[in-house]
C-alpha cells in the first residue's frame, strides 16, 4: 500500500506527482531492435573469442549435461541491449535453470511486452521532472507486486503471470508477450527472480508506490534463488553486467546454501563486463578493482571458497553475449 508516514520529519508528498500516458513517451529501444537467435546464428563466425569464454561455454554445457544448476544474473542493460530473446531461447533449451535480475530489468521486460518499446531518453526528461513519470508501468508493477505478495508469490512469478494474461490483480493485454523473459519463465517453469532495492527504480516515484509489496515479493524471490543455490554443486553462475547488486545477492545465497549443508563445491563462476581489472586488485583497497563486487565476489571469493573456478570475460556485451549464446548452441545446446 502507498506510503503513510506518521513520524516527526518531513516526507515527500507522493500524491503531488504528475504523470502522463506511456504512449506519449519517446523511447530508445523497440521490439524491432531486439537480437533474435537467428540473427546471431546467421553471422559467419562469432565476433568475440577468448579462452575465458570458451571455458565458460564448456562449463555450462557440462553442467547441464549432468543436470546441474546454471544461474544467470543480469542487470537491466542486457534487456535494454536487446538480448531478451536470447535469454528466452536459453531457457527453452534448458541451458539456464534460473534467471535473476533487478527490478529495472523486468521494468524493461514489461514495457517491451506492453508497448513494444522501452528505455526513455533520460537527459530530455530529467530537467522537467518527467523521467520515469509515465502512468502505466508503475501502476501495473506496483499493483502486481501487491497481488503477488498477497498470494504468497515472488515478484518475478507475479509479473510473469500478469504478462501472460492472468489477473494480477486485473487482466491486461500484452501484445508482445512473446519477448518477455518473465512470461517465458512462467511458461517453462524456470524461476525468474527480482532482487530489488528501494528508491532505485522509476516505479518508486509514484503515488501508487508500494514499498512493502516490492520488498516482500523480492524477499520471496531471494528465497527462491537461495534454494537454487543449494543445487549449485558442480554448477555455474553467470553474472552479466551487475557490478554490485547481483554479486552481493549471489554471495549471500551461496552462503545460505553452505549454512544448511549444501555448499556449491566445484562450481564455475563468470562475470561479463567491459572494464579492465587490475591483477591482485581484489586484495588491494587502493585499487578500483577491490570495490567492484563482480570481480571480487563472483570471480574470486565464491569459487575460491568452494573449490571452484572463476572467470572474467572482458568485452562489450554487444559482442560477448552473442558469442556466449552462439558458443552454447554450437556446443550442442539441446
Amino acid at each position: 500500500m502507498p506510503i503513510e508516514y506518521r513520524g516527526r520529519y518531513r516526507c515527500f508528498d507522493f500524491d503531488s506527482v504528475r504523470t502522463y500516458p506511456v504512449s506519449e513517451r519517446r523511447n530508445k529501444v523497440s521490439v524491432g531492435d531486439l537480437i533474435r537467435p537467428e540473427d546471431v546464428l546467421a553471422e559467419p563466425e562469432a565476433r568475440f573469442r577468448s579462452p575465458e569464454l570458451a571455458a565458460v561455454v564448456e562449463a555450462v554445457t557440462a553442467a547441464r549435461a549432468e543436470g546441474r544448476a546454471v544461474v544467470l544474473f543480469t542487470g537491466a542493460h542486457m534487456v535494454k541491449n536487446g538480448f531478451g530473446p536470447l535469454i528466452v531461447d536459453l531457457m527453452e533449451r534448458s541451458l539456464v535453470t534460473l534467471v535473476g535480475t533487478n527490478a529495472a530489468g523486468l521494468t524493461h521486460d514489461l514495457e517491451l511486452a506492453l508497448i513494444g518499446e522501452t528505455s526513455e531518453i533520460v537527459p530530455n526528461a530529467l530537467p522537467e521532472g518527467s523521467f520515469g513519470m509515465c502512468r502505466e508501468t508503475p501502476l501495473l508493477m506496483n499493483r502486481c507486486f501487491r497481488a503477488g505478495l498477497d498470494a504468497g508469490l515472488g515478484a518475478g512469478e507475479a509479473l510473469g503471470m500478469l504478462i501472460s494474461g492472468e489477473p494480477m490483480p486485473e487482466t491486461v493485454e500484452f501484445p508482445h508477450a512473446d519477448v518477455s523473459i518473465a512470461a517465458a519463465g512462467l511458461r517453462l517453469g524456470v524461476p525468474v527472480t527480482v532482487h530489488a532495492a528501494i528508491g532505485t527504480d522509476i516505479i518508486d516515484q509514484h503515488p501508487c508506490f508500494d514499498p512493502a509489496a516490492k520488498g516482500g515479493a523480492s524477499g520471496i524471490d531471494f528465497g527462491i534463488l537461495a534454494a537454487e543455490a543449494c543445487d549449485l554443486e558442480g554448477g555455474v553462475i553467470l553474472n552479466v553486467g551487475s557490478s554490485v547488486q547481483g554479486p552481493e545477492v549471489i554471495l549471500k545465497a551461496v552462503n545460505m546454501a553452505a549454512n544448511v549443508g549444501s555448499p556449491p563445491t566445484g562450481l564455475v563462476t563468470a562475470s561479463f563486463d567491459i572494464r579492465p581489472v587490475e591483477a591482485g586488485g581484489v586484495e588491494n583497497e587502493r585499487s578500483h578493482t577491490y570495490y567492484f563486487r563482480d570481480h571480487k565476489s563472483i570471480v574470486n571469493r565464491i569459487p575460491e571458497a568452494f573449490g571452484g573456478r572463476g572467470y572474467y570475460v572482458q568485452g562489450d556485451h554487444l559482442q560477448t553475449v552473442p558469442a556466449l549464446y552462439r558458443g552454447l548452441i554450437e556446443a550442442g545446446g539441446r
